[in-house]
């Protein structure tokens, strides 16, 4: 589900307002595969991928990526919290399984007859519709009924389909392809959804199947009555049930890979030697003048940059606030750690800052609702205007409401009551240190703010606090001696001599069980390995790599098995044939010791268990999945309904977690379901239905495609 949750990702960032259908809509949303036919498109070149005979242009794809990246960091600057940034190969990757996962719905899409035109995207632009870009587009509304312009729509759609090259591109992404792709994917659900068929005779079987009921009596008898150390399962074993099994034990090719790693991350004397470095300065820096603050610690290479201005305790950020703010103004506290880093701390001043703010706002935004930036002087300039008026007794909430361009516009600008850090920097350091009715044009990322500030409520202690950070990073000694470790692993030349090297000076090798494949980024625990899987790709086994710079880490790694395409090898397949086989073998020898036909007691006396019985509360039927007291055993419970063993005790049954012997004391059956009843576990299967189609059905389309992934000849 990787595909699902990348390609939704992207498709929310692009066209805000465009309701998802379905979890197929999640699929589709936002990738430009194959281009709109409706405006043109251009030719594939180096193929990074082949669909069903249809490449996949390696400059398309690196178009993509480039817009992934661009969407990823404003993504990351947007976050209030702290989220881990996509990786530039999971970027990649989201992008190439997008555009495939197109290719693959949109080929079944064209067979079907399922297209989008011209009439229906314009049909589209035209309505008031949520997912019409348009209706984002404030400029695109008409000023007195706030309905979409019809004579604005129109000259877009005549805009459309003048525009060349970067404008018609910029339409196809922002606008047309996302409307295709919603559209498609309506139809395409409506079809699926359709054929979600619960025909009579199925729901007829279905309720009998739930309403009969099994009463047994049974003997269990577990399969760790006999220890798993003392079966033992030869490679010919495996051989065979591999060859029987072969489609359970495909493999692609791939390399088991295993490594060693020298860290070159700071020891206790790289520690030290950065404690030292900050002491020495502690005296300097109690000194140095308010005004020569950002230029001293510029200077002496602070992580910390010098914030100029007044915040509350609880906006300080660091582990050691409560500690900082009962230092007299003037002297300095620490070196203290602080994450990786040493740091002094030292409060330059205080003052009082209202707790929270009252104010209202008029916002002349820096980009449009397409995300293309405005004309920023003509915004200053409306702005400016605006304040005179406000300055001149005219209405605040009249102009608001008449040139605004936000959520607050309806409200008269009202941006409620916040508190501090609540806004971005720059309107937050004036609404909290102007003084309550002050109104000033104040311009942060978002464009120019009309702002005033109507009322403050509450004062508190802020401080202004300025901190020498270094980081605890490691000398040239520590990485030295991380470098010189890893060559003279890397010299060892053959696994042999790797595997004696590590043992002789207790080093630790991380052996990676699963195999790596050729596009990884990953191997085991170890990120951004690109470098090492293309090693790996181009050695042998036994080959032993020189260091790889991973990180803070000199890596290297060891060939040990080439995997090739088709049906695993006996060392590979039997961590899981072993289980199967194994379990196979202690169910026969507990069944040949309970003889050709057991009964319930001489089944208990064999293995010293005891007759039990299962049933008798009528939650034994034979559409579950698990039985009371017993788990999941489907043979059993299909056992618990053959009306021969009514008179007789069954044969020892091989189940899931043991061999059971049962003996069926009746079948009984609940009343029928009243017609609302069962018209309603219809109204549900049919659901049930609809929601497995959504679910499966593009793994399904995948698994029928023809694709070759060209990822590691294009220099991925």
């Amino acid at each position: 589900m990787q595909i699902i949750q990348g390609i939704r990702e992207k498709g929310a960032a692009v066209v805000i307002g465009v309701i998802a259908l379905s979890l197929i809509g999640f699929i589709l949303m936002d990738a430009n595969s194959g281009g709109s036919k409706l405006f043109g498109s251009s030719s594939p070149t180096t193929s990074i991928a082949r669909v069903n005979g249809e490449d996949i242009d390696v400059m398309e794809f690196n178009k993509r990526v480039a817009e992934a990246e661009e969407q990823e960091r404003q993504m990351q600057q947007q976050q209030q919290q702290f989220q881990q940034p996509k990786t530039p190969y999971q970027i990649k990757d989201q992008v190439w399984n997008t555009l495939v996962a197109l290719k693959v719905f949109y080929a079944e899409a064209g067979k079907l007859g399922i297209g989008f035109t011209a009439k229906e995207l314009e049909s589209i632009l035209k309505s008031e519709d949520p997912s019409n870009p348009l209706m984002q587009d404030q400029t695109m509304k008409d000023s007195i009924t706030g309905q979409l312009s019809q004579a604005q729509v129109l000259k877009v759609i005549s805009e459309i389909k003048k525009s060349k090259d970067d404008r018609r591109e910029f339409f196809n992404s922002r606008i047309i392809n996302p409307l295709k792709q919603t559209s498609i994917v309506a139809k395409y659900t409506g079809l699926l959804n359709a054929g979600a068929y619960y025909p009579t005779w199925m729901q007829e079987r279905d309720n009998a199947d739930s309403k009969n009921f099994a009463n047994i009596s049974y003997v269990a008898i577990p399969y760790t009555v006999i220890p798993d150390s003392t079966v033992t399962v030869s490679d010919a074993e495996v051989e065979t049930y591999v060859s029987k099994h072969k489609k359970l034990f495909k493999q692609e090719d791939g390399r088991i890979i295993s490594y060693v790693t020298f860290s070159q991350l700071p020891k206790a004397d790289d520690s030290a030697r950065v404690r030292d470095e900050l002491a020495t300065l502690k005296q300097k820096f109690t000194e140095v003048s308010d005004s020569n603050m950002q230029m001293f610690l510029v200077q002496n290479s602070s992580r910390k940059p010098y914030e100029n201005t007044y915040v509350p305790k609880s906006k300080i950020a660091t582990a050691n606030a409560d500690t900082i703010v009962k230092q007299a103004v003037g002297s300095v506290f620490g070196p203290y750690v602080d994450g990786n880093n040493y740091t002094l701390a030292r409060i330059v001043g205080t003052k009082s800052l209202p707790d929270s703010v009252k104010a209202r706002h008029i916002l002349f935004p820096s980009k449009d609702a397409q995300g293309q930036p405005t004309d920023e002087a003509a915004s200053k300039k409306m702005a400016d205007s605006i304040l005179a008026l406000i300055k001149g007794g005219a209405s605040f909430d009249a102009l608001a409401r008449q040139y605004g361009t936000d959520a607050t516009k309806d409200k008269g600008g009202d941006l409620g009551t916040f508190g501090y850090g609540a806004m971005v920097g720059e309107f937050n350091d004036f609404c909290f240190n102007k003084p309550a009715g002050t109104k000033d044009v104040v311009k942060t990322q978002f464009g120019y703010h009309v702002v005033e500030i109507v009322s403050q409520k509450g004062t508190s202690t802020a401080y202004k606090v300025a901190f020498m950070s270094k980081e605890i990073d490691a000398g040239q000694s520590t990485m030295v001696a991380a470098e010189q470790s890893a060559i003279k692993l890397s010299g060892q030349g053959n696994g042999k001599n790797f595997e004696a090297y590590i043992t002789k000076n207790g080093l630790q090798k991380v052996s990676v069980p699963v195999p790596v494949k050729e596009i990884d980024d990953a191997v085991g625990n170890l990120q951004n390995a690109r470098q090492v899987v293309r090693w790996a790709f181009n050695a042998s086994a036994g080959d032993v790599s020189e260091p790889f710079l991973i990180g803070d880490e000199h890596v290297v790694a060891l060939v040990e098995r080439v995997l090739r395409e088709g049906t695993q090898d006996v060392k590979t397949a039997r961590p899981a044939a072993e289980i199967v086989i194994r379990k196979k073998k202690i169910a026969e020898t507990i069944i040949k010791k309970l003889g050709a036909t057991p009964t319930l007691e001489t089944a208990a006396a064999a293995y010293s268990k005891q007759v039990q019985v299962a049933g008798a509360d009528s939650s034994l039927v034979f559409s579950g999945n698990i039985i009371n007291g017993i788990g999941q055993e489907p043979k059993v419970i299909g056992a618990s309904f053959n009306k021969e063993y009514q008179a007789k005790p069954s044969q020892a049954i091989e189940g899931n977690t043991g061999v059971y012997v049962i003996k069926v004391n009746s079948i009984g059956s609940k009343p029928a379901d009243t017609p609302e009843e069962a018209a309603k576990k219809a109204k549900d299967q049919v659901a049930t239905l609809r929601n497995q189609v959504s679910v499966g059905w593009y793994e399904g389309l995948k698994n029928q495609a023809t694709i070759k992934d060209n990822r590691s000849k294009t220099g991925y």
